[in-house]
């Protein structure tokens, strides 16, 4: 009896490990089947943590490969969670809006006087007084300089000896041909350099003040330099790529990070004769520092993962293999122990920088001083007489138009100062409405209502509209504003008594006997003409931009940097 119980207790026993062995399979099957259906690779472990990056665009190309090395590392949190940075490209004024929604775990701008700015955006919308901005590190730095055409510098006196803002200021004033450029500041690069103007105004290197900012002399100061300046524009990075394009027909100087001076002359396709090579002026008055931090943003929801990831990858930019890395990108690492002329170091005279300048390093004033100046450019920047020209052809009916008015709004409204002219003429077979130049503080209302009343029918007179705007603005004769126009359709030239050649002909005999006009050219949609608008661009000096119904608004945005 004991023996047949035993026997049954065995057949039982296998019987549940053949059920078990044959469960795992079936499991062990499900799981190949489900990675080979789905294509996705299921997570061995526990889930992995993914730190959401955003950083500014002038380091994009440094930035990926940062970013792949670190997560071809796969490095992972102390309970072996696998850690992964996504990175996005912005703006620093869609990162701090970004930042500020809590779409990302760190950022990572050109310059640190953002994390303030985010910080009190951040303290204002939440009505808190603790800021968004937590552990901030510096891994990369790069001096604000003036670049320059190397033939240029020679006749400035390069290398001989120290050139400054004041030299800057005689050539402008003596060389009506001379063209130079900051960005705005809405720009770390158009922001520094302005303080550095502002800094060689007042006489000091540190400790700006308020008063020092607002005192009369000072603003005169900075009014000279501003109204020499040829145009602003969206920042250093879209500048030197203007650059690369362009050549020696671009501007003869323009300020931008040292780092984008080894990086035009490392990639420019001409031969590296001294009127093609670009060389990096250090202010002898001083200059300030694109200090390119990484920042973690200590949003209510920071998980401790998130922590150790960003910990993670603020190590590995400051490992010596990443430290070296950002110097063979033409950044200054911020490990002071790598040698800035080692035999691999790119900071050489082949590629115009001098690693042992700047040898003045001005102090970045408080963040009231900071507002002050921003306010106070708008005041001494050189001002802009500007036409839109719009085509409302009957091919812009519907949702076009609706996106072109939204565009010349935010157009508009991206202007701060008042005391900019700005005119708007809609044209279709014919010009339908014509709203003179006038300054925005006087007639801000009348183009907003015009622009709101926009109607689309007819046909195209795309060059009788802009040869109506660019007469226009030779009869004004103001040499002390910028003058330009932006002109935009979605077609092709149909109804113009004007021929190209001749308006061609018009702007560029214009430019060389009366004020310089710059057109800016926007090609709507697929349907427009982009070669007639390159040859009115390149005839002014100006540029062709392509735009659709996703990226019209932003474009209009961006060119209203220009002025």
């Amino acid at each position: 009896m004991t023996g047949k119980r035993s026997s049954v207790r065995i057949a039982i026993l296998v019987a549940t490990l053949i059920g078990l062995v044959v469960l795992c399979s079936a499991c062990g099957l499900i799981y190949w089947a489900v990675r080979q259906t789905s294509g996705v690779r299921l997570p061995v472990g526990r889930e992995p943590v993914t730190l959401q990056v955003a950083y500014s665009p002038e380091k994009g190309e440094l930035f990926k490969v940062l970013v792949a090395g670190f997560n071809e590392g796969q490095a992972r949190t102390s309970d072996g969670r696998p850690v992964r940075v996504e990175a996005q490209e912005l703006t620093p004024e869609r990162m701090i809006q970004a930042a500020a929604r809590g779409e990302f775990h760190g950022i990572s701008p050109d310059s640190s006087i953002w994390l303030d700015v985010l910080d009190r955006a951040w303290m204002e919308e939440q009505e808190t007084e603790v800021g968004l901005v937590g552990e901030t590190v510096r891994y990369a730095v790069s001096p604000v300089v003036l670049a320059m055409w190397e033939d240029v510098a020679h006749q400035m006196g390069y290398p001989d000896r120290a050139i400054g803002w004041e030299d800057l200021l005689a050539k402008a004033q003596s060389d009506p041909h001379f063209r130079w450029s900051h960005s705005s500041t809405s720009s770390a690069s158009g922001l520094l350099a302005t303080l550095a103007e502002f800094y060689a105004g007042v006489g000091k290197t540190r400790g700006l003040t308020e008063e020092d900012a607002k005192a009369q002399p000072t603003l005169d100061y900075v009014a000279a330099l501003e109204k020499t300046v040829r145009y602003y524009g969206e920042g250093e990075w879209a500048v030197v790529q203007q650059a690369l394009s362009e050549g020696r027909a671009y501007l003869d100087a323009f300020v931008c990070q040292e780092q984008l001076v080894v990086y035009f002359n490392q990639r420019s396709s001409t031969p590296k004769g001294t009127g093609d090579k670009l060389v990096a002026i250090y202010p002898r008055e001083g200059t300030l520092w694109e200090d390119h931090p990484l920042a973690l943003l200590e949003l209510p929801d920071l998980s401790p993962e998130a922590r150790q990831a960003f910990g993670l990858f603020r190590d590995f930019l400051l490992s010596e293999e990443s430290q070296r890395h950002i110097l063979a990108a033409g950044y200054r690492p911020a490990d002071l122990s790598i040698s800035l002329d080692s035999p691999d170091s790119p900071l050489t005279s082949a590629n115009g920088v001098d690693p042992t300048q700047p040898q003045t390093t001005l102090q970045i004033p408080s963040s009231s001083v900071i507002e002050v100046v921003r306010d106070v450019w708008w005041y001494t920047k050189r001002h802009t007489n500007v036409y839109l020209v719009v085509d409302t052809s009957g091919s812009m009916q519907g949702e076009k138009l609706d996106n072109v008015q939204a565009a010349l709004e935010a157009f508009l409204n991206s202007i701060q100062g008042d005391q900019e002219r700005v005119g708007l003429i809609d044209f279709s077979h014919q010009i339908k409405q014509h709203i003179f130049l006038d300054e925005l503080g006087s007639n801000r209302e009348e183009l907003e209502s015009a622009i709101a009343g926009l109607e689309a029918r007819g046909d195209t007179a795309l060059l009788d509209a802009i040869a109506t705007a660019y007469l226009r603005l030779q009869v004004m004769e103001d040499p002390e504003r910028i003058n330009a126009i932006v002109a935009m359709t979605d077609g092709l030239e149909n109804a113009s008594h004007i021929k190209l050649g001749e308006l061609v002909e018009r702007i560029r005999a214009g430019n060389q006997q009366g004020v310089p006009v710059i057109i800016f050219c926007i090609a709507y949609g697929s349907d427009a003409d982009f070669n007639n608008l390159q040859s009115i661009a390149d005839a002014s000096g100006g540029q062709v931009r392509s735009g659709d119904a996703t990226t019209i608004e932003e474009l209009y945005k961006i060119l209203s940097t220009y002025f």
